[in-house]
């Protein structure tokens, strides 16, 4: 958060300025002359009288900014986990919630169960998950410092990275600003390895001279991103640039609402484009593999089971806001039948909205069908690969947890 004195602290899950400490890793925030040529920046594009409002709005942001979300705790639903990543326009600096309202409103609408994770959290009520890790003021260096003990704590299936503005702003060493970005980059995915990483370059700035400066950054990213897929990484490129004009901000520098809503159109649609982004695998622990359809049929009736992890369309699992959880886009996981006795099959079929197709997942990983009021259950407590699924009375046992990845 940025107080009105112009230092820069890290958010708070309560909204208020704290500095951030953990996984033994603190909080590295830019010099204080380095973070006021931000406010400097800002204050270019309004006239005198302006800058006792605006810093009185810094004071409001800091207050206020975060406080329609109670949240003592990590909001989560279980849903497929996203972390939000980078600075104030993650944060959403000028409009609460950023684009972060409109993606999770698209998400929902779509149908899919959201889970937006990190160690902050603000927003209005309209967004439905509050969490993120946009930390304002902050330069690819300062993420860098941190993302580890994020992602160890967040375990995010897919990441949202829009980080460099900082960089230009402060003219930091810009000449290496790639190489920094590449290796933020690069622990990313060391951390979280099967996470889906989506990597922006970045929106532009009102300045000229800052301008041509983020240009040139974002010039760079598509070698350091073709390289990482080239190596076999999740990384995939989204051109913020080419969808939010210099008419989008608000201070030469953070979207207005309607630039945040073409960033949130931006990674909606990147996030489609890649259909895994949404649908993580279900690992039982117990045995270390995950729920897969066995011989990766797509076929109405196809047999499940628990199979090395391998991350391909038939261990992909969509959770919808309707309870199903769909392989394929269009086939359900099913007790076969809509059978409600102990031992019963569970298979793949043509979704139709029964209660047979319906899963809740509780807090202890267990998770229950709806029309059985069973859990889903490898056979037998079983660990080898091609042990059939069931349903089963729910008991609590390493057979019957899941979780994702």
């Amino acid at each position: 958060m940025i107080d009105g004195e112009g230092t820069n602290r890290c958010s708070s899950r309560h909204g208020t300025a704290r500095v951030v400490r953990g996984g033994g890793a603190s909080c590295r925030p830019p010099e204080r002359d380095e973070f006021s040529t931000e406010r400097m920046d800002i204050m270019q594009y309004f006239p005198r009288w302006a800058t006792v409002v605006l810093s009185g709005l810094t004071l409001i942001a800091t207050s206020l900014v975060g406080q329609p979300v109670s949240a003592a705790a990590a909001e989560s639903n279980n849903g497929v986990r996203i972390m939000p990543l980078g600075a104030s326009i993650t944060d959403g600096f000028t409009v609460p919630g950023g684009y972060r309202v409109d993606l999770w409103q698209k998400l929902v609408g779509h149908g899919n169960v959201v889970d937006f994770v990190g160690s902050a959290a603000n927003g209005p009520s309209s967004l439905g998950d509050h969490d993120h890790e946009g930390h304002s003021g902050w330069r690819i260096d300062n993420i860098d410092a941190n993302v580890v003990g994020w992602l160890r704590a967040s375990d995010p299936h897919t990441v949202l990275l829009h980080i460099g503005t900082n960089d230009v702003l402060q003219d930091y060493d810009l000449a290496n600003a790639p190489a920094r970005m590449s290796g933020l980059i690069d622990h990313i995915v060391a951390t979280s390895p099967s996470a889906e990483v989506f990597v922006a370059a970045i929106a532009p700035l009102g300045n000229p001279v800052q301008e041509v400066k983020v240009k040139t950054f974002n010039a760079a990213l598509p070698d350091i991103i073709g390289r990482k897929v080239a190596a076999g990484k999740h990384v995939h490129l989204v051109d913020m640039h080419a969808v939010v004009s210099t008419a989008d901000l608000s201070d030469g520098i953070h979207p207005t609402a309607a630039g945040y809503g073409k960033m949130a159109q931006a990674w909606y649609g990147a996030l489609l484009a890649v259909p895994s982004s949404l649908s993580p695998s279900l690992v039982n622990p117990q045995s270390g593999r995950c729920l897969d359809v066995t011989g990766a049929a797509t076929a109405a009736g196809a047999k499940t089971e628990i199979w090395d992890c391998h991350g391909r369309t038939n261990q992909q699992w969509s959770r919808t806001t309707a309870g199903e959880l769909r392989a394929y886009g269009d086939r359900c996981l099913d007790v076969t039948g809509g059978a409600t006795t102990s031992g019963s099959e569970v298979i793949i079929w043509n979704c139709t909205g029964g209660d047979n197709q319906k899963w809740v997942f509780r807090a202890d990983g267990a998770i229950v069908g709806v029309g059985s009021g069973k859990c889903l259950d490898v056979a037998s407590g079983a660990t080898a690969n091609g042990s059939p699924l069931r349903v089963w009375d729910c008991n609590g046992t390493g057979a019957q947890t899941w979780s994702q990845r």
